[in-house]
């Protein structure tokens, strides 16, 4: 039974992340319909962006992510600002095919700068540091931090959508995109502003991804996949449900474990497949944020 709630609270720990990769997914289809296959490449960026500023810096991760979260930020702004906005419309493939040209050139833009060997973040004390539950079950102080971290993102994002005028014109863009022109939104702008606000969620999960274990160039595809199980699982439309979903899938993995070293991935795959066949729409779909 120890076993057990051991690989449930770990794959709980572990959906943390989960949700932070998930988070800016989730935002942009919900604002823009716009799915962005480079998402997991865009994720790596900021990690490696983390191991440039910490190299050159010497400086704990911890305090270089203020300056990822900013930068990426801008980052996201621009593209959606002078590229994604053109591919925009009726047809789902422009963006598609863009995301996918991007997602190339970033994975092989980061081997060329930083070569095919993994990289890590190191934390110091925080990464070995833990609280003891029982003599046999303990708590990382890592993990828990970024499922905190995780929650109070997801709080503050949820309450910028439904208690800020930026969040009104979010949610009045995604609902009717021409009555809000009607009333002078610039989309446009809005538009940006929400891929700026996923790339800086995306930064956080980036660089807490390089603090818990290493990573590689081409990363990104795998972290794709598992912010889309993530929003899946949890429903479209909804941030919390995407929360859920990535707390799921990181149990689902957890209870994997359990069975043998491969079948922890293999694992969230199924409950991913499970959701798809008997509740597509999500198991918390609300139909807003």
């Amino acid at each position: 039974m120890q076993e057990l709630f051991n690989a449930i609270l770990q794959g709980a720990l572990s959906g943390g992340v989960y949700a932070l990769f998930a988070l800016g997914l989730s935002l942009t289809y919900g604002v823009m319909r716009l799915v962005n296959i480079a998402h997991g490449d865009f994720i790596a960026l900021a990690a490696y962006i983390a191991v440039s500023i910490v190299a050159n810096t010497g400086i704990n991760p911890l305090w270089a992510l203020p300056a990822v979260v900013v930068l990426m930020f801008v980052i996201g702004y621009l593209l959606q600002r002078y590229l994604l906005n053109q591919t925009l419309g009726s047809d789902i493939l422009p963006p598609l095919l863009v995301t996918f040209g991007m997602s190339i050139i970033l994975q092989n833009g980061l081997l060329e700068f930083y070569s095919a060997d993994a990289q890590s973040l190191q934390a110091g004390p925080l990464t070995t540091a833990s609280f003891s539950l029982t003599q046999d079950i303990s708590i990382g102080a890592l993990p828990l931090l970024i499922f905190s971290v995780a929650v109070m993102t997801t709080l503050a994002v949820s309450l910028l959508f439904k208690k800020t005028p930026l969040g009104l014109a979010l949610r009045a863009t995604s609902d009717d995109f021409d009555t809000a022109q009607l009333v002078g939104i610039k989309h446009f702008h809005v538009y940006a502003v929400a891929m700026g606000i996923a790339f800086a969620v995306m930064a956080i999960g980036g660089v807490f991804m390089g603090m818990r274990s290493s990573f590689a160039p081409d990363v990104g595809p795998s972290l794709l996949i598992f912010s889309f199980e993530a929003v899946v699982i949890g429903g479209m439309g909804s941030l919390w449900g995407t929360f859920a979903g990535a707390i799921l899938l990181g149990v689902a993995q957890g209870l994997g474990y359990m069975i043998g070293p491969g079948w922890g991935v293999l694992t969230g795959h199924l409950v991913f497949l499970l959701v798809l066949l008997f509740k597509p729409e999500g198991l918390f779909s609300r139909g807003h944020k």
